[in-house]
């Protein structure tokens, strides 16, 4: 990849785009961005704020849709995923989230190794891809259940590829395993993890984690133990929840460290701006998101993302119809099937809890992009 001196550049010199958008992103002071975009320059940290800054959603889309077809051409992903929660108890105590209890609390569960082989023998009808499961932070569960949880999925599906544990859940791993961070992971890749997820992250921004997510890891060891995860030869998707104390500033701050590690790295596939769903939390106070703020954030992440292939509109969170417009602001994936999604929905979600493939290339269709089914490491499995 060639580079300048204001970083890696992406590998080939990005379209222009028609006179009106050019005089348009020009008059609303966007001029040197614009021409930093096209001339394939990392845009800095105030950049990326001046986007933010930037109410002209159209004008921004149309800038963001420039690098995502470039990247991506027409096509539009989706796969064919299972959503597994694994446990609900959690000790981790965010105030941002409503799924998790507490050990000991009314309501918490723990799916046995053969609930998660029920789980997914239920689904032998459906064709699937990747089961993606994630959980919280139960102190009572030994490294062994989380080798036996992955084993109970290959017994059922040897091929399906198993994308599951965010760097949090690694974290716990690593300190009760015994067996240092290389081995821990190891033992979980033999036993039938295929990638990780990018949850946990929240904002790579030490005053957002002190705030809300303090007994969480913190932002250099998510980092860090992305960087191991990559090391160990598993891929793993990034995200960035959005919406509550954050600041603009502090969502560029965590773009650009995703972008440094990704530099180092390549581990990275795709970036997931997740909305905050505010209801049944203890930031219930706040307002949720909109339409526009969602766009915005698609929008910027794949301007300033420019050393990620996909970014990802999550259906789940954004809603179908928005994740159908991203598809022309920055976005190249909308997520899957997500069969039996329980997080987002504990958090006052009102979107579907799934999708069928039909429904998904009929959303992709009606945008008048090309559906493209994927695996989990985005290799094309039919265009339709």
């Amino acid at each position: 990849m060639p580079t300048t001196a204001a970083g890696p550049a992406t590998e080939t010199k990005t379209p222009t785009l028609p006179a009106y958008w050019e005089a348009r992103l020009h008059r609303l002071g966007l001029g040197q961005i614009y021409d930093k975009v096209c001339s394939g320059v990392r845009l800095s940290a105030e950049d990326g704020v001046r986007l933010y800054a930037c109410h002209d959603q159209n004008a921004l889309g149309a800038l963001a849709n420039l690098v995502r077809e470039q990247k991506n051409g027409n096509d539009a992903y989706f796969n064919r995923n299972l959503r597994i929660d694994y446990t609900n108890i959690c000790n981790k105590q965010c105030t941002f989230c409503a799924f998790d209890r507490l050990p000991g609390e009314a309501g918490g569960y723990v799916l046995t190794p053969e609930d998660i082989e029920a789980r997914v023998r239920q689904w032998d009808h459906v064709r699937l891809t990747e089961v993606h499961m994630v959980g919280g932070i139960n102190p009572r569960l030994p490294f062994g259940y989380y080798l036996d949880i992955l084993r109970a999925i290959k017994r059922v599906r040897p091929n399906i590829h198993v994308k599951a544990f965010t760097m949090v859940e690694i974290a716990q791993m690593i300190r009760i395993s015994k067996l240092g961070p290389e081995a821990t992971v190891a033992a979980l890749r033999e036993a039938g993890l295929d990638s990780c997820p990018g949850g946990g992250a929240e904002v790579l921004n030490e005053r957002v984690h002190k705030e809300l997510f303090r007994l969480k890891i913190g932002p250099d060891e998510w980092l860090s133990l992305q960087r191991l995860v990559h090391r160990c030869g598993l891929r793993s998707t990034a995200t960035m929840l959005y919406g509550h104390i954050e600041t603009p500033a502090e969502r560029i701050e965590h773009m650009v460290r995703l972008r440094e590690l990704q530099d180092e790295t390549g581990g990275f596939q795709a970036f997931i701006p997740l909305a905050f769903h505010p209801a049944n939390t203890e930031l219930s106070h706040l307002p949720g998101t909109t339409g526009l703020e969602d766009l915005r954030n698609i929008s910027v992440s794949r301007l300033m993302l420019d050393n990620f292939d996909h970014i990802k509109a999550y259906w789940i969170m954004l809603s179908p119809p928005v994740s159908q417009i991203s598809l022309w602001h920055g976005a190249d994936d909308i997520d899957g099937t997500v069969l039996e999604e329980t997080i987002v929905h504990e958090a006052g979600a009102t979107t579907p809890t799934a999708l069928t493939v039909e429904a998904l290339i009929g959303l992709i269709r009606e945008t008048g992009r090309t559906p493209v089914e994927r695996d989990t490491l985005y290799r094309p499995l039919q265009k339709f």
